[in-house]
């Protein structure tokens, strides 16, 4: 069934609100084991709001949305086709996205089968709002090339802070300031790790909607040229942090959380 065929809110969809026990759990569990990328999701889903679903359904309802459902595009596989943009430009985003990607051993499907781990698609509610949430996710690494902002632990933190302004979801933020701490508690370091947290959330604020614009028209943009229209903001707080933590020798895969962060955008 097409997606514009699907209503916007399926009748089993339920809205859980916030359940911080069920959260302090699964966090739990990610410290433990930082490769459970299972976790994230639990957390995600456990903090899904009213704001979160009231984002979704207007962007849906919008031109652009309506516009995107009809077109159906498939945006892991539109990413993953590296040669559908082998004559894009060496600064554009599509060059930039596939060099992040190959050296980080990355691909958009990767993520998608992550996310099915925890939530195989025939459990999902069959509506327009689950389009929307995978739209989300299928965007993730498109932030980090976008930011400018890592894959190291404090990198992912100050991206889901970002990534929370986007999408309101309290989980993100959860995990977030939860990572930051963390990492502070793991290193003893004395880079302001927190404002980078807040760093995040100011450019997340003031930066349009990613998830919401024409994927296959970015990936041909000057990537400066796109953060400039897009008003993302450079991560200076975040760069000086790892210039201190660099200086005290703490190595950038000694805090990693495993790309748990990734998968939680």
């Amino acid at each position: 069934m097409a997606v514009t065929d699907l209503p916007l809110i399926a009748p089993d969809r339920k809205l859980s609100g916030f359940r911080p026990l069920k959260v302090l759990h699964h966090f739990g569990k990610l410290v433990e084991d930082k490769e459970d990328t299972e976790q994230v999701f639990h957390i995600i889903e456990a903090t899904k709001g009213r704001r979160s679903h009231a984002q979704a359904h207007a962007f849906i309802c919008s031109p652009e949305g309506q516009r995107f459902l009809r077109e159906g595009v498939d945006i892991p596989a539109m990413l993953d086709d590296h040669d559908r943009w082998a004559d894009c430009g060496p600064n554009t985003v599509a060059a930039h996205y596939i060099a992040f990607m190959k050296r980080e051993g990355l691909s958009a499907a990767g993520l998608v089968a992550e996310s099915h781990k925890w939530a195989p698609p025939e459990t999902l509610p069959k509506d327009q709002t689950q389009w929307y949430f995978d739209r989300l996710r299928d965007t993730h690494d498109l932030f980090h090339v976008l930011t400018g902002y890592g894959r190291d632990a404090l990198g992912e933190a100050s991206l889901l802070a970002f990534s929370y302004e986007q999408n309101h979801n309290k989980g993100i933020l959860f995990i977030a300031y939860a990572g930051a701490r963390q990492i502070r508690k793991v290193s003893g370091t004395k880079a302001p790790v927190f404002a980078a947290i807040k760093e995040g959330r100011r450019l997340g604020k003031a930066a349009a909607k990613i998830a919401h614009q024409d994927i296959a028209a970015l990936m041909r943009e000057d990537i400066d040229a796109a953060r400039a229209r897009l008003g993302i903001g450079k991560p200076e707080v975040y760069r000086q942090c790892l210039a201190i933590l660099q200086d005290e020798g703490v190595a950038r895969d000694e805090l990693t959380l495993g790309g748990a962060g990734a998968q939680a955008a």
